[in-house]
């Protein structure tokens, strides 16, 4: 079976701004075929200045409410970071990453078909440890 890996038009670095890099993140995470139980909630964490890029770092937190539990026990986030180049031309579309809490793996929204299980197995993994614990 093929899949289709969904994306949209990112921004360009000139028309870049915290808001804006907000509001595509949330567009980008609406292509994501998962069920509609889970909300989430994303935020701006912090603006990272580097040599030759400046990278800007929002984390999405999922979970599933239920009637029985409004407060989840547990939530997954995934974090993003948008990069802007300083090296080339600001007319270009702004570089996306994003990689899921406890896990090293960077995606790239072009390259990745996100999978709802993963959210799943990080609040699986979350229940288990507290319930050991």
């Amino acid at each position: 079976t093929e899949y289709a890996i969904k994306n949209i038009q990112w921004t360009t670095g000139n028309d870049f701004t915290v808001e804006r890099g907000q509001q595509q993140i949330e567009e980008y995470i609406s292509t994501w075929e998962i069920h509609e139980s889970w909300l989430h909630w994303s935020e701006f964490l912090r603006e990272e200045e580097l040599k030759y890029s400046k990278r800007y770092h929002y984390r999405v937190r999922w979970s599933i409410p239920t009637r029985r539990k409004p407060i989840p026990r547990a939530t997954a986030s995934v974090y993003f970071v948008i990069e802007i180049s300083k090296t080339k031309p600001a007319t270009l579309p702004v570089e996306v990453f994003f990689s899921l809490e406890s896990c090293r793996l960077i995606h790239r929204p072009e390259q990745c078909l996100f999978r709802e299980k993963w959210l799943k197995d990080i609040i699986e993994n979350k229940i288990i440890l507290m319930e050991r614990l």
